[in-house]
């Protein structure tokens, strides 16, 4: 039963989004080697971040580190497997700007993304099973017990949904909080959240 899994609930994991940054902004995927610090709306919005104390770990990205410390968590584990799938040619430009220059292909560069037994991807970038792969190893060297909070990308916590509890897309906005929780091997989600676009205190 549902009930009594939860019940013996071991591993609390919370998956947060990093905070907005100028390329988030401008709808365009980071360029290569580009690491954007907070914009001053996302620096507001990692200080209401409310997350339970315990570990947490971080993608190596300014953005993510900083989101970290701003919510509390001054000395988060940098963990290279939760840095964002590396785009390839698509990297530093907008989806207008794709499409003018390759047509609809990039749409099946995005789609081969969230396959995690593909060998396609975008050109010079991951594939769908290198990059579920790779969180899929992060996810199985997690402890069986205890609380943690992973500060990572929407890519990483959209792969972890899938290989978790199938779930096959979400909206997930800049700090939002996904919590799934897992027990003898079972994963199942009890959260997903998104910051209030309204709340400008």
């Amino acid at each position: 039963m549902l009930g009594a899994t939860m019940a013996e609930a071991a591993l609390t994991l919370h998956l947060i989004r990093h905070a907005p940054t100028a390329p988030n902004a401008e709808r365009r995927y980071p360029g290569a080697g580009e690491d954007a610090s907070l914009t001053e709306e996302g620096r507001v919005m990692a200080t209401r971040l409310r997350l339970p104390a315990g570990a947490a770990c971080c993608s190596p990205s300014r953005r993510a580190l900083e989101t970290a410390r701003l919510a509390g968590f001054d000395q988060p584990l940098v963990t290279p497997e939760l840095a964002e799938a590396d785009f390839g040619v698509m990297a530093g430009r907008t989806w207008a700007e794709l499409e003018q220059a390759y047509g609809a292909t990039p749409r099946h560069w995005i789609e081969a993304l969230t396959q995690p037994t593909t060998a396609f991807g975008p050109p010079g970038g991951d594939t769908g099973r290198s990059f579920h792969t790779r969180v899929q190893g992060w996810l199985n060297a997690l402890p069986p017990t205890g609380e943690v909070a992973a500060f990572t990308h929407a890519g990483v916590i959209l792969a972890a949904l899938r290989l978790t509890v199938g779930l096959r897309a979400a909206e997930i906005r800049p700090c939002g909080v996904v919590t799934l929780h897992a027990a003898r091997g079972n994963w199942w989600l009890s959260h997903l959240s998104a910051p209030d676009p309204t709340d400008t205190r």
